[in-house]
């Protein structure tokens, strides 16, 4: 018996919110210089590729879970989920296929252009990736009830999407550095707190499309 929507969607719920504290931890020991490369890039790489799917799955499961008069937001929150999907995808598999073991073979220099590094291009894919993200979280802000719980979820959606901007100047600042890296720190809070907090909402819906 296939699972309902509710159902898939807290799961991925469950999921995304894992990778992404998943995410958090490898991010902070590799500032701390206790994982170096390639396993830096490798662990970093992958555990951000696992918040794709369940992330998708869950802004789904929420969109189907929404009452139709407020099914445009979460389709528009659909749509940029598929955006944010298709462009981290194609720089995690790239990194982690491709340049990670040209680089381990001494063949770097070739897969230049495809390495993530400050203000290349599959640099822009990932900051374009998260932006997308903040919309797709500001556009299911707009489908949460006013009261109770509903509320509550709103405004861990609101939280990401305000973070957004930072996460911008991150990646768009004319010189990266690690300091200012930490300017998007509260994405590693808000981002883990809107996915479990949609994922118990979806749930509790006792509306389905």
């Amino acid at each position: 018996m296939a699972l309902h929507p509710r159902e898939v969607g807290y799961r991925a719920g469950l999921a995304a919110f894992a990778a992404t504290i998943a995410y958090d931890l490898v991010q902070m020991l590799q500032i701390a210089n206790v994982i170096r490369p390639p396993l830096d890039e490798i662990l970093i790489y992958s555990t951000s590729l696992c918040i794709v799917v369940p992330f998708v799955l869950e802004m789904l499961a929420l969109h189907h879970v929404t009452r139709p008069e407020d099914q445009f937001w979460t389709h528009a929150a659909v749509i940029f989920a598929a955006i944010y999907a298709v462009f981290v995808s194609a720089n995690y598999v790239v990194q982690l296929a491709t340049v990670i073991p040209a680089k381990a073979n001494g063949a770097a220099l070739p897969i230049h252009v495809l390495e993530q590094t400050p203000h290349s291009m599959y640099w822009d894919y990932d900051a374009v990736g998260y932006i997308a993200m903040g919309f797709a979280t500001l556009f299911a802000a707009q489908a949460m009830p006013q009261t109770g719980f509903g509320r509550r979820v709103k405004w861990t959606l609101y939280a990401n999407t305000f973070v957004t901007p930072l996460i911008a100047i991150v990646y768009f600042y004319p010189r990266f550095s690690t300091t200012l890296l930490f300017l998007g720190f509260p994405w590693a809070i808000t981002a883990p707190l809107f996915m479990i907090a949609v994922a118990t909402y979806v749930r509790r819906s006792s509306f389905s499309a």
